[in-house]
């Protein structure tokens, strides 16, 4: 069913792209002040920047919410803060079993990475244990790609990740360097750049994205894509905001469908060949729309979230199939996902 739509007035931004250019300040914010009627031009333009680097290729990701709540940092969109009255709920830990049990579901689901996520400032000595003995026993049985999300690292505790075999961490901006104080006010901007660049330093790959809707201007939106640029992300996941209860931003009213898509086009063209991710919200910030996200993005998140239900990794595959997306997974996983009929017949790439 994919088909080339016709990239119109878009078709130099492509070309730029894909020569390894830069987008302008003006060029971006044309992206994002385009009208409804020229959304399939733009999607037909990021799709030309999509192919060019992954094909009709699209690989699921899965998240493990490891220890859930009774964070400290005051991220004002977090329903895993200590600071809002948020009915996330309070977890310790998952034990090392519990892991590698989910690293095996995420295999079943047809996940080409499964990531661990913990609501820390930074990982104690205790939680580093557990993520990296979990790492290593998954690493020995499945071949799946392992990411973490740990909140703030230091030099050593970098180092001990990678050694363990985590592949790629995760590590938000969230938003652009001048809103972010008001995003977010135990740390800072800097601290999380900070942060980045131990894990790559460290080995890992970096998977860093941010947040859409948060009340930023367009502006801001703009500084946060061209500041993961200037980063050099591997892997971009853009979520676009869904309003938690408790939280400072429980009333703010979601993005458009259109204007999501318009956000993920212009972060292909900026991320020509980063692994471009449909994050947090896609389900209920697209809607009908879900499947032309695919057209600039090349992943997806599965399953769910980590305070919030998701699609179904079943739905998935039917919406991939449907389009005309191909699966992306090592052979194993997609052996373990067709055992799992989830998916019964799946393309091995």
């Amino acid at each position: 069913m994919i088909g080339t739509l016709d990239p119109g007035r878009w078709s130099p931004l492509a070309e730029r792209a894909l020569a390894g250019g830069s987008l302008s300040q003006a060029d971006a914010h044309a992206v994002l002040d385009s009208d409804d009627e020229q959304l399939f031009q733009l999607l037909g333009a990021a799709f030309l920047v999509r192919r060019e680097s992954f094909g009709n290729r699209v690989h699921l990701h899965v998240l493990e919410n490891a220890k859930r709540g009774a964070c400290p940092e005051d991220c004002s969109f977090c329903s895993q803060s200590s600071a809002y009255q948020s009915p996330s709920g309070e977890e310790p830990i998952s034990d090392v079993a519990s892991l590698v049990a989910q690293a095996r579901a995420a295999a079943a689901a047809g996940a080409k990475r499964y990531c661990m996520v913990t609501a820390t400032r930074g990982p104690s000595q205790r939680d580093l244990d557990v993520i990296c003995e979990a790492a290593e026993a998954i690493k020995s049985e499945l071949d799946i790609e392992l990411c973490a999300s740990l909140g703030l690292l230091t030099e050593s505790k970098a180092k001990r990740l990678a050694t363990s075999g985590i592949d790629r961490f995760n590590h938000n901006l969230e938003t652009s360097e001048r809103y972010f104080e008001k995003v977010v006010t135990t740390h800072t901007f800097a601290d999380r750049v900070s942060t980045i660049k131990l894990a790559r330093a460290a080995g890992m790959t970096i998977c860093a994205g941010g947040i859409a809707g948060l009340g930023e201007s367009r502006a801001d939106l703009i500084d946060l894509c061209f500041a993961l640029r200037e980063l050099e992300a591997d892997s971009v996941p853009l979520n676009f905001l869904d309003p938690r209860p408790g939280t400072p931003l429980a009333d703010h009213s979601r993005l458009s469908p259109q204007d999501a898509l318009r956000a993920l086009c212009l972060f292909r063209f900026v991320h020509p060949k980063a692994d471009l991710r449909v994050a947090g919200g896609r389900e209920v910030t697209l809607r009908s729309f879900q499947p032309l996200a695919l057209f600039p993005a090349n992943s997806l998140f599965t399953s769910g979230y980590l305070t919030t239900d998701g699609n179904r990794p079943m739905d998935d595959h039917q919406m991939l199939r449907d389009w005309g997306f191909e699966l992306e997974a090592s052979e194993q996983v997609l052996a373990l996902a067709s055992e799992s009929r989830a998916t019964p017949s799946l393309q091995v790439l």
